[in-house]
């Protein structure tokens, strides 16, 4: 059975990237887990959930799996993953990210033994996600992300949300930006930013990037990974 990992933000994950491809995929015949940097249950960025932001279907759907999803309820902590039992890992985006998983050594770990590896697995990484991309190395002590194709959290897009501190509305200071570090990589930066969806594939490794790219990422995904809805 395929076996898919989403390793969640315990300082805000944004609700349509995670639950989109966590339904998506629980929805098929492969087998889903639920990870966070230390085992806590994740937190949703409550702009994520806000009905003036997304919409009351969308708020109402993501405040539903988040309270009750079990997975989401009781994650592994990271650091007790083994990355042999999975076929893919999925980071869902959220500012939060760029506290937690973006800077945390085992996902960094996980991203390059499922990209790197020529067993056909694979990860999708998700709009402030993306940032992981500039802190994983591979096994030669490179960038991960060096001369890879990638899309992701763009710079146009902070600019709306950040102040001239870089202070978010929460008033959390931004550590960093995705497209600057991303692109300081050696990545190929492509947000698309003239399309609804963006969505990029090369090799192993998929970006989306952002809450409306969710869909087409995880159909993707699934696609990619050959499963199939359940019966």
């Amino acid at each position: 059975m395929t076996s898919v990992l989403f390793v969640v933000s315990e300082e805000g994950y944004w609700g349509e990237e995670c639950v989109e491809p966590l339904e998506t995929l629980s929805d098929t015949d492969a087998s889903v887990d639920v990870a966070t940097p230390s085992g806590s249950k994740p937190v949703v960025d409550d702009r994520s959930v806000d009905p003036e932001n997304v919409g009351e279907q969308m708020a109402d759907r993501v405040r539903e799996v988040h309270e009750t999803d079990q997975r989401l309820q009781d994650p592994t902590p990271l650091a007790a993953v083994e990355p042999e039992a999975y076929d893919a890992v999925v980071f869902p985006g959220g500012h939060g990210t760029v506290w937690d998983v973006n800077q945390d050594r085992h996902a960094r770990t996980l991203l390059r033994e499922l990209v790197e590896g020529d067993d056909d697995r694979k990860a999708l990484v998700v709009c402030h996600a993306v940032g992981l991309l500039a802190f994983a190395r591979d096994g030669n002590g490179g960038f991960l992300v060096d001369g890879r194709d990638v899309t992701g959290f763009p710079n146009e897009w902070e600019e709306g949300i950040v102040d001239d501190e870089d202070l978010l509305p929460d008033g959390r200071k931004l550590p960093y930006w995705v497209e600057d570090e991303v692109t300081a990589a050696g990545a190929n930066w492509d947000a698309e930013l003239d399309a609804d969806s963006s969505v990029t594939v090369d090799g192993d490794l998929v970006t989306a990037r952002g809450p409306g790219s969710s869909s087409e990422a995880a159909t993707t995904l699934a696609e990619l990974l050959g499963v199939t809805p359940s019966a």
